[in-house]
């Protein structure tokens, strides 16, 4: 008897892991990771590799739909990536497919794939990680950020069936846009085992911060707060971890605060173990970013053992996640409050048992099943 077929997912993403190394990028990893044993994985992106169109990576198979366009253009996102990329989503009508699943950004691609969706007769899901609205759009791109909205408006009615990676997100999809169509929460995760083993870095720092040098990130903040603590502690020490199109303005404050002996700049790691254990060798994980459809960086930290520091943004959904004295605290999105919240938190500090107790639930075993849970739906 033959064995039964695997059912074929293709899911459309123009960065992935690990060629970039964002929130979105290493949530399609984590899960299709994991599904690839029971599904026939694909995922169709713009060519990140050397070599043919076509590769194996960790049991999913990757196709280059598409050259490789710069993300960015300067400090935003690239809107002739967007377009092209998009445009290339059409080759998705000569695939063979049983589930087309994207990623929303950008979202122009929705548009292409939903034609895509109607020939072939499936159903399109799409994973939803933040919602921007009409005020942030504008004040990301000006005034060509009414027409951006507008696609975004129009973007999610596209969608079968929209997968929420917080309760944050699907609160904003309904309250911004009055979604009807089903939305189904799934959060990100986190390998809560693998962390756990890792051993702490003998590089000490008392603040760290890691992921993308982007400006809403806001780590302009941090240094200046950093600044502040030094008064009282020239020694004191904080690693920036992370790459993107901040860095150079960033390095360059950090000289002309003179704090070029208290902030170290790392681009990210190869592996997830070296960050890791730089976490857990710090005291406090700063994350001031006003933008976030969820922070996985923040639950890391947490089962890192070590508390987090986040602002209070009606965009940041990573606050979320924390309770005060618990787990971190959320602060006020200034160096002012964020240096105090640093210091109060390095003076009085937090139980690292209830730091990890706090981010268990979020294992990457447990978000995949049920990611698992919609396909057999």
């Amino acid at each position: 008897m033959r064995k039964a077929q695997k059912r074929k997912i293709a899911i459309i993403s123009d960065a992935i892991y690990p060629y970039n190394k964002g929130g979105k990028e290493r949530r399609i990893f984590e899960i299709n990771s994991r599904l690839s044993t029971k599904f026939d994985v694909h995922i169709y992106t713009m060519k990140w590799w050397r070599g043919g169109n076509v590769k194996k990576d960790n049991n999913i198979t990757l196709h280059a739909i598409s050259k490789l366009y710069p993300l960015y253009s300067g400090k935003r996102r690239s809107v002739k990536e967007a377009v092209f990329f998009s445009l290339n989503c059409f080759k998705l009508i000569f695939e063979d497919f049983d589930y087309l699943e994207a990623d929303h950004m950008p979202h122009l691609v929705l548009f292409p794939l939903k034609v895509v969706s109607i020939l072939k007769r499936k159903k399109l899901l799409v994973t939803w990680s933040e919602v921007w609205g009409r005020d942030y759009w504008v004040k990301y791109m000006g005034l060509s950020g009414n027409i951006a909205y507008l696609i975004e408006r129009l973007s999610v009615n596209l969608p079968d069936t929209i997968i929420s990676v917080s309760s944050h997100t699907t609160k904003k999809l309904k309250k911004e846009f009055n979604v009807k169509s089903k939305i189904i929460t799934i959060p990100n995760g986190i390998e809560f085992t693998k962390i756990r083993k890792v051993n702490e870095s003998d590089k000490k720092s008392d603040i760290i911060f890691a992921g993308r040098l982007l400006a809403h990130k806001n780590v302009d903040v941090l240094i200046r707060a950093v600044e502040l603590l030094a008064v009282k502690n020239p020694k004191i020490k904080c690693l920036i971890i992370g790459e993107g199109p901040e860095k150079n303005r960033l390095e360059k404050l950090t000289k002309e605060l003179n704090l070029s002996k208290n902030i170290k700049f790392i681009n990210f790691l190869d592996k997830h173990e070296d960050l890791y254990a730089l976490i857990k060798a710090s005291k406090v994980f700063a994350f001031p970013s006003d933008r976030e459809g969820f922070g996985i960086v923040v639950l890391e930290a947490n089962a890192c053992g070590v508390p987090v520091v986040t602002v209070d943004s009606e965009n940041n959904a990573s606050k979320n996640l924390i309770q005060e004295n618990k787990n971190g605290a959320v602060s006020e999105l200034s160096d002012e409050a964020i240096a105090r919240n640093i210091k109060k938190i390095i003076s009085v500090g937090i139980s690292k048992k209830k730091c990890i107790d706090s981010s268990k639930a979020y294992d990457w075993e447990n978000i995949a099943r049920n990611a698992e849970r919609v396909y057999q739906a």
